[in-house]
């Protein structure tokens, strides 16, 4: 209650946070489903979510506020509780703005950037707010998932119960990678992984950063909060570079054909000329914005113009005693091509390489035959052969919108609709004819159609899936905002009677599709 008087007494002070706050406020009010009461009994279907990060709170808490039981199953321990934001550094932060960070509506942020603590606590008080202490287990590593005889998941073993629907949410954050690079012994200073930076010292020292994406912001934030000398990142290509502006970052992601089109070349133009300007030669010339995840950071450009770090293009050779050696490629000239070799001298190395991608290889094998494997999947997160499966969050491979906004709880509400709603359930065929259709609609694109995606694109998907099925019709409201669950479930239960009545008998098996 202190923090949160606080945060409205700042508020106040300040006319644009106050109305920040109180569009959350609203927000949470009107779309926060309700955390249900002690010891309240839930009913089924019954979900397993797979992962106790951002994703699986997030997921867990969408389910039991609308009624539904769930087990969550964390491999890590109750640490790792918020998952990858549970292990990265202190000064890591959110690089775009918290109102494109509402993985939950009744998240409360305090500022438009919070930083990671900031994030753990609101993931953590989501999962104390609605009860899902008792409903996760942790140290529990899910190593297979199959259905019992009467169509019922099983997770790992019977004894952790029978569930009809799983959210596979173990996200694309795994273990941290750390390649080794031939020298790297010789090297007299210190070698971290970018995720392994809190606690180091770096004041006036000159730190090396191996990589240009996500990781390596997080290793520049790190460098300008320990006040380091000088810092050198060293990218074996050209990454664009998008600025920490929440208008132009809502803008990019309404490209609601989730690629590159003969307009691209406006958005890049305007992002050289006045983001870029003088130091257009870090901008590619031989890829599209709307083919890969750009960085979002505006301080690496103003920490190059102050002389405070140099953006190098190149080939790691291998490590000296004094540094990394490194091949300095001109512009245009592809990886592994002429350049000149220069050794770039620092007293720390921070190895931005990133993390390995978690498995989903706990899921039934007929989720991954070709050409409908990840990420080619229904909506990219319903493997064909198994609707009563969500891969929520882990299944995508670039993007330009956000991971941790409304999707997740759109998502899970579809499942919801699927397993309640048996005439709102897609047959395997009708699913692969969306992949189809989506793969011709972007044959164009320079990426596989499901690589790259925008937040519109997304948006248009979910509508589409609503709007094709007249039975999914009722379920709108319900599916896009959390209102509603109770009208369309006592439809369904009108037309169950009607059915039974009739002696047409629907079955009870989750997994298995019943119309278009």
């Amino acid at each position: 209650m202190r923090s949160q008087s606080l945060v409205m007494e700042k508020s106040l002070l300040h006319p644009f946070a106050f109305i920040y706050q109180l569009i959350q406020w609203l927000l949470s009010n009107l779309f926060s489903p309700n955390p249900p009461k002690p010891g309240a009994k839930l009913g089924r279907p019954k979900i397993a979510i797979i992962g106790a990060g951002l994703t699986g709170v997030s997921a867990a808490s969408h389910c039991v506020g609308h009624g539904f039981d769930v087990q969550i199953f964390e491999a890590g321990p109750r640490k790792q509780l918020g998952g990858i934001w549970s292990r990265v550094n202190n000064t890591s932060g959110l690089q775009i703005h918290s109102i494109m960070y509402r993985f939950h509506p009744s998240v409360t942020w305090s500022g438009g950037y919070p930083n990671r603590q900031q994030i753990v606590s609101q993931i953590t008080e989501l999962w104390k707010r609605y009860g899902l202490e008792s409903k996760t287990k942790f140290d529990t590593h899910v190593e297979k998932v199959y259905k019992d005889e009467k169509g019922c998941w099983i997770i790992n073993d019977p004894s952790n119960g029978r569930f009809d629907g799983i959210i596979a949410a173990v996200g694309t954050c795994g273990d941290a990678k750390m390649p080794h690079i031939p020298g790297m012994d010789k090297f007299k200073g210190e070698i971290y992984h970018s995720s392994d930076l809190t606690g180091k010292e770096a004041k006036g020292k000159n730190m090396i950063i191996i990589g240009g994406g996500a990781s390596a912001v997080e290793a520049l934030e790190f460098a300008a909060h320990e006040a380091a000398e000088k810092t050198y990142i060293l990218a074996r290509s050209d990454k664009w570079i998008i600025p920490r502006n929440p208008v132009v970052n809502i803008l990019l992601s309404f490209n609601i054909f989730g690629g590159e089109t003969p307009f691209s070349w406006i958005p890049e133009t305007m992002l050289r000329k006045f983001f870029y300007r003088d130091l257009q030669d870090l901008a590619p010339s031989d890829k599209g914005l709307f083919t890969g995840t750009p960085m979002v950071n505006s301080d690496v450009m103003d920490k190059i113009r102050e002389g405070k770090a140099e953006w190098l293009r190149g080939d790691i050779k291998g490590f000296t005693e004094e540094g990394v050696k490194f091949n300095l490629r001109s512009k245009g000239v592809p990886a592994g091509g002429p350049g000149r070799e220069k050794i770039i001298k620092g007293d720390i190395v921070v190895m931005a390489t990133g993390f390995d991608r978690p498995t989903l290889n706990f899921l039934p094998e007929d989720s991954f035959v070709d050409p409908y494997s990840p990420p080619n999947w229904y909506l990219q997160t319903f493997p064909p052969q198994h609707v009563s499966v969500c891969a929520n969050n882990c299944t995508y491979v670039n993007a330009i919108g956000s991971v941790g906004n409304w999707h997740i709880g759109i998502y899970t509400r579809i499942l919801l609709m699927f397993l309640s709603d048996p005439l709102t359930r897609p047959q395997t065929f009708w699913m692969e004819r969306w992949i189809d259709m989506t793969r011709f609609v972007k044959r164009f694109a320079p990426t596989g159609a499901f690589d790259f995606f925008t937040y519109l694109e997304l948006i248009w998907w979910f509508t589409f899936c609503i709007a094709i099925n007249p039975f999914r019709w009722k379920w709108a409201f319900f599916v896009f905002f959390g209102i509603g669950h109770a009208l369309p479930k006592s439809v369904v239960n009108a037309e169950d009677r009607i059915r039974n009545g009739l002696g047409v008998k629907m079955g009870s098996n989750y997994d298995v599709g019943k119309s278009f």
